[in-house]
């Protein structure tokens, strides 16, 4: 066989694993669209621009520029521009949920997540088309430090999709750890207003998301299907964070010296014997 075939034949097995591998990713949601709560017919209508509720919206515009100025707030706001990409888009959770979110290392919190998204993504769809509002930097002319204009132009800004993902993200991560729900709402009410330092949505758009993503997980709430994945998420959290096994989260104090930590109200050191959590590993000192 000369190169010529070869390449050929390589080309079409690339392509054919290319195909089942695509195949074999698609999420089926836990409601189909029609199942769900119709936005167009809860949330009001976006503010008019000549209302004051819109001078509200020009005043948090002009504070997302000065944003800008922060090269770390702003550098953050691009890396929450993410959206094809859900590995890039949970890792922006990792410190304030204590796991990195993957297929292979949390496979139960990673398919709950993304059927969650699959199911609530497309709810904000309708009323975006319907309203078909103008976004500011469309309004200002003005340039996104995320470099989304072209993708975003002509699209409505009302409600933001990205702000009821994010908010979404934060409220399934707060029922699998709520232990950690204080950190996990500060990210993802950061992660929303990312969407208006870089000039891809009004204020309002932004709070009328977080209003939608709480609609949208209540209705979770209803699918037996989403409890019981819920269930596996929640264990695989407590057996990867060392809080299974009769590990109570009370009893896990940080000793500064050894990194090591209390078991069970047992203090642990260096000469300590047993099983012990270190750098949130199960540990066995012999």
């Amino acid at each position: 066989m000369n190169n010529w075939k070869k390449m050929m034949c390589m080309a079409v097995i690339a392509m054919l694993t290319s195909t089942v591998s695509a195949q074999s990713e698609v999420v089926t949601p836990y409601y189909e669209l029609n199942q769900l709560p119709k936005l167009i017919k809860i949330m009001p209508e976006p503010p008019a621009f000549d209302s004051p509720e819109f001078a509200n919206d020009v005043v948090r515009y002009g504070w997302g520029k000065q944003q800008r100025q922060d090269s770390a707030r702003v550098a953050l706001a691009i890396a929450d521009a993410e959206w094809d990409d859900h590995a890039k888009l949970f890792l922006q959770w990792r410190d304030a949920f204590g796991l990195e979110i993957t297929p292979i290392a949390t496979p139960e919190i990673w398919k709950l997540m993304e059927t969650s998204l699959a199911t609530t993504d497309p709810m904000r769809k309708e009323t975006k088309a319907y309203y078909k509002r103008q976004r500011p930097f469309e309004r200002f002319n003005d340039s996104m430090p995320s470099h989304e204009e072209d993708e975003l132009r002509g699209e409505g800004s009302y409600p933001s999709g990205h702000s009821l993902r994010g908010w979404g993200i934060s409220l399934l991560l707060a029922q699998i750890a709520p232990e950690r729900a204080a950190e996990i709402f500060s990210r993802g009410w950061d992660y929303c207003n990312s969407r208006v330092i870089v000039g891809a949505h009004w204020q309002s758009d932004v709070d009328a998301s977080r209003t939608a993503a709480s609609i949208g997980f209540c209705a979770l709430q209803g699918s037996e299907e989403f409890i019981a994945q819920m269930k596996k998420a929640q264990k695989e959290y407590k057996e990867k964070t060392g809080q299974a096994a009769g590990v109570r989260a009370a009893d896990i104090v940080e000793h500064p010296a050894t990194r090591a930590y209390r078991l069970n109200s047992t203090a642990t050191n260096d000469s300590t014997r047993g099983i012990v959590i270190q750098n949130n590993q199960k540990v066995i000192r012999k």
